[in-house]
């Protein structure tokens, strides 16, 4: 009985680290926002203003 106790704690204790340390990880990853190409951004609006122009 004590040996199931110690393998299930031991088993508790790997979990509990790898959940840590993967926590960890992604609170330090680094997202990115890719930058807005200016030139599909003003095609956009001026299509946007001919769909409403033509209503």
């Amino acid at each position: 009985m004590a040996i199931v106790f110690i393998v299930s704690l031991v088993i508790i204790f790997i979990i509990l680290i790898l959940s840590l340390t993967t926590t960890s990880k992604a609170y330090q990853y680094k997202h990115t926002i890719d930058p807005v190409d200016h030139h599909i951004a003003t095609n956009d609006a001026k299509k946007q203003e001919n769909d409403t122009e033509q209503r």
